[in-house]
């Protein structure tokens, strides 16, 4: 196989796993190790560098059953709502239930579904990730120098990421930073999960979260403890850890509603009867530098009409009771 322009500069294993879906990793790197794979007919190391134009050769290799089916019923092909787009990059509004991967019992996400719908693009990559219950703004590379450089502002937080949420009670007003580490474990049914932990935990990574009070309202109780309503908050998070914004604002005592692995199961079940049926936790607003020119890009995602519809339901008063019906 040649190695494209959208190829160049990955490490030689990186672009054999990709290239080669389905092939177990471990075969890939042993493939490499005894150098049946030759890059323009030399043997090369797993960390190599492809570039442009690089003829890369190797030996017949056997996929999976699980991905051999998975080829033959590709994911279905989607497009997803835009909110920019040009060669380098686009960034889509992910609705709620959709994963932005296939894998961990999904069979397709977002990624596999938009490379479907446009068959003659030769690269696109997610720059970053949501959980499959959250909505919201959603980066994916057209050209492999775009990704590294987006990721690098990922990983060095150079990205302005903010979230609205809708937790149970009445935030505090003061309450404006959660610096707390985080630990994520698997339960014993290998679900994962992610737990606050002390800060001398070798095991915490460290997490830091902003919030400000958007708006308060009027919701039914929120349970013992946390008084009643809910309250609509942005949320900026300054590092990227798994589940953060839920679980921190879960171990504050106010739980995102709907959220059915750390929020309050029983207020859940209430609002799913007021129309509340997923989590409310959308990526609203997403800052970041483009990748070729530099220009800082400001994009903002609406709340889905499910939540909007929720929110201004909840913002409408409750109606008196009349004297002759008490």
């Amino acid at each position: 196989m040649t190695v494209g322009e959208e190829s160049a500069g990955q490490r030689l294993d990186n672009f054999l796993i990709r290239m080669l879906k389905g092939v177990p990793k471990t075969h890939v790197y042993r493939i490499i190790r005894s150098g049946e794979v030759r890059v323009n007919k030399g043997r090369s190391s797993a960390d190599a560098r492809v570039e442009n134009g690089d003829i890369v050769r190797i030996p017949p290799v056997r996929m999976s059953e699980a991905a051999a089916l998975k080829a033959e019923k590709p994911a279905p092909a989607r497009e997803f709502p835009l909110l920019f787009e040009d060669e380098h990059l686009v960034a889509i509004d992910k609705p709620a239930g959709v994963a932005v991967h296939g894998g961990s019992g999904v069979s397709f996400g977002v990624i596999e579904q938009l490379r479907q719908a446009r068959p003659a693009a030769k690269f696109l990559e997610l720059v970053h990730r949501l959980d499959r219950e959250t909505s919201g703004i959603l980066l994916v590379a057209k050209k492999r120098s775009a990704l590294t450089k987006l990721q690098d502002q990922f990983r060095e937080r150079e990205t302005g990421k903010t979230y609205l949420a809708l937790v149970a009670g009445a935030w505090p007003a003061n309450k404006k930073v959660i610096d707390q580490p985080l630990h994520k474990y698997l339960q014993a049914d290998g679900e994962r999960r992610v737990r606050v932990v002390a800060r001398d935990d070798p095991d915490g990574m460290r997490s830091i979260t902003l919030v400000k009070v958007a708006q308060a309202l009027p919701l039914p109780p929120a349970g013992e403890g946390r008084g009643e309503g809910a309250s609509l908050l942005e949320v900026t998070i300054k590092t990227g850890r798994t589940h953060q914004i839920r679980v921190h604002l879960a171990s504050a005592g106010h739980p995102i509603l709907g959220d059915d692995k750390y929020g309050d199961f029983e207020l859940n079940k209430v609002l799913a009867r007021q129309g509340l049926r997923r989590m409310f936790l959308h990526a609203w607003r997403l800052q970041f530098d483009h990748p070729a020119t530099g220009e800082r890009i400001a994009l903002q995602a609406p709340l889905p009409p499910e939540l909007q519809k929720f929110t201004d339901h909840a913002r409408i008063p409750p109606a008196p009771v009349r004297p002759d019906r008490l």
